[in-house]
């Protein structure tokens, strides 16, 4: 291989212990710097020092996913248009329309969602 790719993978070998280290070293430093007692307290399943009381499994409407998975979805699209709006004077009128399409698409998606009642908390 030639240097120029050694180097680079060099590089990300360095990059990956230095993570493992940052990550992994925290974690030990805690686990033998903190106390070590067995207390009946801490086997609760809270630590509030309330006594927990019937099942821990509770079954949630279908519903809260369909909301939350949608709010994400429409979330993370918003996300796209920060770095246009950074740029959209540079773009011109083509960048513009481009993101009218994208927000249409947007649209038609949340219209689909409220029709179909993903948008409805109870």
């Amino acid at each position: 291989m030639p240097p120029k790719v050694v180097l680079d993978w060099l590089y990300v070998g360095v990059f990956a212990v230095v993570g493992i280290v940052l990550a992994v070293v925290p974690l030990i430093v805690v686990w033998l710097l903190a106390p070590q007692m067995r207390l009946p307290q801490k086997e609760l399943t809270y630590e509030s020092g309330v006594i927990p009381f019937g099942q821990a499994w509770a079954q949630f409407n279908v519903r809260y996913y369909l909301f939350a998975l949608v709010f994400v979805v429409f979330d993370v699209e918003v996300i796209y248009l920060y770095p246009w709006a950074v740029v959209f004077r540079r773009l011109g009128a083509f960048a513009f329309y481009e993101m009218l399409v994208f927000l249409l698409i947007l649209m038609v998606g949340l219209a689909y969602a409220w029709r179909k009642g993903a948008l409805e908390w109870v």
